[in-house]
Order: C-alpha cells, then structure tokens, then sequence
C-alpha cells in the first residue's frame, strides 16, 4: 500500500520554526521528485518547494526562498521542510506530493497543518 505520511505540523508564533516530515512507503522513494504544496485557508494549491531523486536540486518559491528548506534521506525514505521565520502568511495545510517524471504518476500525502499566529 502506497502511503505518504506528513507529521511536524502545528502552531507557531510568527517568527518561530517548524520542520515538517513526510514518510513514504509502498514504492521507490528515492526514484521520485518530491514536492511540497501548502494550501491557506479558503485559497488554492500552492507550490511551495521541489527537490529532485537524489536531493542534489532543489527549488523554492519566492515566498518562502531563504527562509525554507527542502531535503530529503532516501535511506528512511523521508522528505522534510524546514521552516524558519515563520510568517502569518505562511499558515496552511502543507502537503507532500511524490512525482514519477517519466510516467507522471503523483501520490498525495494527506496534509499536516500549520498555524502561525501570536
């Protein structure tokens, strides 16, 4: 069975820290890219931060860019965000997102919220 599990979240004041996990299971791991995608409260999906198979590349949205960090151990088979200097901005429900590139396959986590806020 297929399962990626994200834990880390909860609440936060604003300038506070928070590292998100994401355990997979089921499938190779470490022959995906991995995607984090948050979405806020009443808003759509957003991209937050990629990393590619084997963690060497990575990318961030200009929200979050020197403040986040992606990174992943594909010996335990984790992908994990680290996230400083937390805004209010930055409260949503964060999801890990595991993606084939050569068939397009996605699996989806099922969310671990984040709440910044004094």
């Amino acid at each position: 069975e297929v399962q990626l599990v994200e834990s880390g979240g909860g609440l936060v004041q604003p300038g506070g820290s928070l590292r998100l996990s994401c355990a997979a299971s089921g499938f190779t791991f470490s022959n995906d890219f991995m995607v984090w995608v948050r979405q806020a409260p009443g808003k759509g999906l957003e991209w937050v931060s990629s990393i590619n198979t084997s963690g060497g590349m990575t990318n961030y949205a200009g929200s979050v860019k020197g403040r986040f960090t992606v990174s992943r151990d594909n010996t335990k088979n984790t992908l994990y965000l680290q996230m400083n200097s937390l805004k209010p901005e930055d409260t949503a429900v964060y999801y890990c997102n595991a993606h084939r590139v050569l068939t397009g396959r996605d699996y989806w986590g099922q969310g671990t919220q984040v709440t910044v806020s004094s």
